[in-house]
């Protein structure tokens, strides 16, 4: 106290006792007075800091203990010296034991023992700050932690519990979790004797780690859960309790499911394609053939699993195939190739391979899978052709001939294809000029090649109900536009199914994979089709894998995308005899609204740095283009897209087909 300048608060109402402890204080120290513990909280809630509390008692009573116990509370910091009429150590005790950290007679009062006294007290009162902060710490991370923290007793009552397990297991609260869940086996668990397992286990080992259960939350449902847990003994070795921590797995757990499924979704599929499907890792040891590949090379799955190339074909033949499989999954692009396989023992047959990398979670090529199909008998019929080309080649003049007719053939064909598309546009009412129509259509069509695999078609129903029709035959050219020529076809022959959209992609999808069957080659291809009424605006539509619409509200200045009902894809024409059912779903249109299919030759655009033109993108690009007239925003968006690409071109067939809806007919004069 000599050589720092202290400051105290002195409450009590005995003015001659406090300036004797003012004067026993020492003049280098200030003491400043309140005569109540009213008085004296405005001064301990001010801006000036105190060292400690002096305080005098009139008479030992219970209210002064309870305003010592009440000084203690709100300055927990702070030291307090009580000072009270006679030394009277039954009630000493009880003052300390409320929070003071000595009791000193008036009576018996000299400088040194009150100053011993303060030393001590401020020296008492350090250690139980730090003490205090030490505990606040603690339960500071105690709380704050991710995982939930429990102890609970051998015969399943909690001991303790932090806010995460709280939160956890839905309470507001580790003390209502507690009070709520006195029997931990009967009142958390789903499934009977989990917790007894739980014991078994933690009295074999001691330990637990990844103990997976499912357990009712506060509100019923159900989430899974994994512990790790120990048991605490005393010296003695006898059981004191089980402590440990709780991780919420739920959503790992629904991903492991969704993954099953998906994983038994996937071999339902491949079990029952016609073609061969095979997996290998990383070193070329196959680890999956379907049925057909089985069938294929007369052997059963477990004689494949964990071989390679090598045990099965001829050693030149097994190092080509290697390479291949190493170029997929050191490059990661997909390999279709046209290649001889001859199994030991067997006969030579030649196949078309489609392998493709195969990727981890982490997105890490783990391997390559493939597929791939006989086409001997094809691929001979080719050669023979080949050697009648060689033939004819040694006639130049001939070959030129020839050359010249097969690009008169494609200029014919891509004539016929153009001719092939709408000329002139159905209008609404039919009596009305083209620029007055309620329904105003307008398009732009891009092949990648002389002819395209992309389609559309716009054909008045009645007088009130038009129906737009546009497909997108995987990849271009001249198979494309063979394929496009036979559905313009079948869609003419379904005229009597065009009022439901759905069952119009069903009886086409029937149509298609029968003439396709044939082939001994699918052809993917993406439609879709709907009808509008400009009556009421209403419009139906189903959607066969094909890019999902837009729909522009030019009104609400917002851009969405047309979905069916259910939420999800429905699978391409030409893939499955007889798939699910197309869902014919029904939107509305405002006056103003405009209505812009697509194929997907639009946004399958590579820019810098491998970046792709997003779908998310084009739905941005027709934002910023709102209030543009329909041709226009075409125009405006190709170009933008154009743009984006690496060589201002686009790699695929391009189809727009836009219609606006006005809203209502012009008024008869």
């Amino acid at each position: 106290m000599e050589s720092e300048s202290l400051k105290f608060l002195f409450i009590g109402s005995d003015e001659p006792f406090a300036r004797t402890i003012a004067g026993l204080l020492g003049g280098a120290n200030e003491l400043v007075t309140a005569p109540t513990m009213d008085a004296a909280m405005p001064r301990l809630s001010g801006n000036h800091p105190f060292h400690g509390i002096l305080f005098g008692l009139s008479a030992t009573d219970k209210d002064g203990l309870l305003q010592v116990g009440l000084l203690s509370v709100k300055k927990p910091r702070l030291p307090i010296i009580v000072f009270g009429p006679t030394d009277d150590e039954t009630f000493a005790a009880e003052i300390v034991r409320a929070g003071a950290q000595d009791y000193l007679a008036k009576d018996h009062l000299d400088a040194r023992l009150l100053q011993h006294a303060i030393h001590c007290a401020m020296e008492r009162q350090h250690e139980r700050t730090a003490l205090i902060e030490e505990k606040d710490n603690y339960y500071g991370v105690f709380d704050h932690l991710v995982e939930g923290i429990f102890r609970t007793t051998p015969d399943g009552h909690y001991l303790l519990a932090n806010i995460a397990l709280a939160r956890i297991y839905g309470y507001e609260s580790p003390v209502e979790l507690m009070a709520s869940i006195t029997d931990i086996a009967r009142g958390l668990y789903v499934e009977p004797g989990r917790r007894e397992e739980f014991v078994r286990l933690m009295q074999a080992n001691d330990t637990l780690t990844g103990f997976e259960s499912k357990i009712y939350r506060k509100d019923d449902t159900i989430i899974w859960i994994s512990e790790n847990c120990r048991a605490v003994r005393n010296a003695q070795g006898k059981l004191l309790y089980y402590e440990g921590t709780v991780e919420d797995i739920t959503h790992r757990r629904q991903m492991e499911q969704e993954l099953r499924n998906s994983e038994s979704l996937y071999h339902s599929l491949v079990e029952t394609m016609p073609q061969n499907v095979f997996r290998k890792d990383l070193l070329g040891r196959f680890t999956f053939a379907n049925r057909q590949y089985c069938d294929h090379y007369h052997c059963k799955l477990e004689d494949i699993l964990g071989k390679t190339d090598f045990d099965f074909f001829p050693k030149e033949l097994a190092e080509k195939y290697q390479r291949d499989d190493e170029q997929v999954m050191q490059t990661g692009q997909t390999c279709e190739i046209t290649e001889e396989h001859h199994p030991l023992g067997q006969e030579k047959t030649i196949v078309r391979v489609v392998k493709t990398p195969l990727y981890g979670a982490g997105g890490n090529i783990i391997g390559l899978q493939g597929i791939f199909w006989d086409i001997t008998a094809q691929q001979l019929a080719e050669e023979r052709i080949r050697q009648a080309n060689i033939e004819l080649a040694r006639s130049r003049e001939d070959l030129r001939a020839k050359n010249a007719i097969m690009e008169e053939n494609l200029h014919m064909a891509r004539e016929i294809q153009t001719a092939m598309l709408p000329q002139q546009y159905p209008v609404f009412p039919h009596n009305v000029p083209a620029e007055q129509s309620v329904f105003r259509f307008t398009h732009r069509y891009q092949p990648a090649e002389a002819v395209s695999g992309d389609f559309f078609s716009v054909s008045a129903l009645s007088d009130t109900e038009v129906g737009v029709f546009i497909c997108d035959v995987a990849g271009h050219g001249v198979r494309a536009a063979l394929v496009t020529a036979m559905i313009r076809a079948l869609a003419e022959e379904l005229k009597p199914f065009a009022h439901d959209p759905g069952k119009f992609l069903q009886k086409l999808n029937s149509d298609l994979c029968a003439i396709l069957k044939s082939t001994g080659s699918p052809m993917l291809t993406t439609a879709f089709y709907f009808v509008a009424d400009w009556q009421t605006g209403v419009v139906r539509f189903a959607n066969a894998g094909h890019p999902k619409p837009l729909l522009v509200r030019h009104a609400a200045r917002r851009v969405e995308t047309l979905a069916n009902d259910c939420g999800r894809g429905q699978p391409a024409l030409g893939l499955f005899d007889d798939p699910p059912p197309y869902q014919t779903t029904e939107a509305t249109m405002a006056p103003g609204d405009f209505l812009m299919l697509f194929t997907d030759g639009l946004y399958e655009v590579q820019g810098a740095n491998e970046e792709l033109y997003s779908q998310q993108r084009l739905l941005v690009d027709v934002q910023h283009l709102l209030g543009q007239p329909a041709g226009k925003l075409f125009d405006h968006l190709l170009e933008t897209i154009r743009t984006f690409s690496t060589d201002r071109a686009f790699e695929d067939d391009v189809c727009l087909v836009g219609m606006e809806f006005s809203g209502r007919p012009p008024a008869k004069s």
